[in-house]
């Protein structure tokens, strides 16, 4: 924002005024009512905007994402289950790591 201001008198003074304002992006009810198809993109090192979103239905490899093919689901469960499992009679050795600031 910027002001002008000139007084009169016996003698005539100039004055000038210079103002930053800003507002957030979109205040909380602004992005409970946004459009669906729009989202606020935050890059790393970038300001947040406003950008249209993607329709992932129309990526080539969409067919292999878990919301085309359920078989295409991630598990956890298996996934951690099928780590390696030690045994009593296994020889292992047990190391400890100090991540400390001092130790580096």
């Amino acid at each position: 924002m910027y002001n002008t201001s000139v007084t009169k008198g016996t003698q005539e003074s100039h004055g000038q005024n210079f103002q930053k304002l800003g507002k957030e992006l979109m205040s909380v009810d602004e992005i409970v009512v946004m459009d669906g198809e729009r989202c606020i993109l935050q890059v790393k090192g970038e300001r947040p905007f406003l950008s249209r979103k993607y329709n992932i239905e129309k990526h080539p490899n969409y067919r292999y994402l878990a919301d085309s093919d359920p078989k295409y689901t991630f598990d956890i469960g298996k996934y951690l289950s099928s780590r390696l499992k030690l045994r009593k009679d296994d020889v292992y050795i047990v190391a400890e790591i100090d991540m400390t600031e001092e130790a580096a």
